[in-house]
């Protein structure tokens, strides 16, 4: 098979002195509560060889599994209005700057927390250390992904949670289909693995590093599988 990468983005990748070829595997526009058994029967088993690793968006694996939040069922407080005018922007995507993710923060975490890690964030901000308020979170929090409607209009109307038992989902479809498969939360600054199916013997440094330019790409692709497979 050619091997295909995403604009700006490239097919080879070294990894501990391993060479590793990446595919992005086109896809049609997933929706909420598709299969994602059927989605990796459709778009990966065609092209699998044993000892490839197909690398899934943590954003499909949501949309199937229903972990959605709909923004009219958030009811913005003044709370996270101010909070949400003083969060970092970042070139990654967008954040707890928009006053519906911080509402969400808030619902799940408590306002407590939320203003805690506000307040820590931007003390270690100024010392040069980013991203604590989202360490101190965690990941239901920083994975949050929707809320806008920048690059799919749908996506304004609600937001994307992460998936619940990621490495549960993997072991789900190698036991159903044979691939081995991994969650990402990545973007062009960040990649973390979520989950990945026990059969991968790579640790999962290894794993960041084969995805660490996040060859799935961003806006429009519709790339959300990305096959990895051990260059001979």
């Amino acid at each position: 098979m050619e091997f295909k990468a995403n604009e700006g983005k490239n097919v080879e990748i070294m990894v501990n002195d391993q060479k590793y070829l990446r595919h992005a595997i086109q896809t049609h526009y997933v929706q909420i509560g598709e299969n994602y058994i059927d989605i990796i029967e459709k778009y990966v088993k065609p092209i699998y060889q044993e000892g490839d690793i197909v690398s899934i968006s943590e954003k499909i694996i949501g949309l199937c599994q229903k972990r959605v939040v709909y923004k009219k069922d958030v009811k913005v407080g003044r709370l996270a209005k101010f909070l949400s005018k003083f969060a970092m922007r970042s070139d990654a995507g967008v954040g707890v700057d928009n006053p519906y993710k911080m509402q969400f923060a808030i619902n799940l975490c408590g306002s407590l927390k939320v203003l805690y890690a506000a307040i820590a964030g931007g003390i270690c901000k100024l010392f040069g250390k980013k991203g604590v308020f989202y360490e101190i979170l965690g990941p239901e929090i920083s994975g949050l992904d929707g809320f806008y409607g920048n690059v799919f209009s749908d996506y304004a109307n609600f937001g994307i949670r992460i998936p619940e038992n990621s490495t549960g989902v993997c072991n789900e479809i190698y036991e159903k289909t044979g691939v081995k498969a991994m969650i990402v939360d990545a973007n062009d600054f960040n990649v973390e693995i979520l989950g990945k199916s026990d059969s991968i013997e790579n640790t999962e440094e290894e794993l960041k590093l084969m995805i660490k330019d996040n060859p799935a790409g961003q806006v429009k692709t519709l790339t959300p599988l990305v096959l990895v497979r051990k260059a001979e």
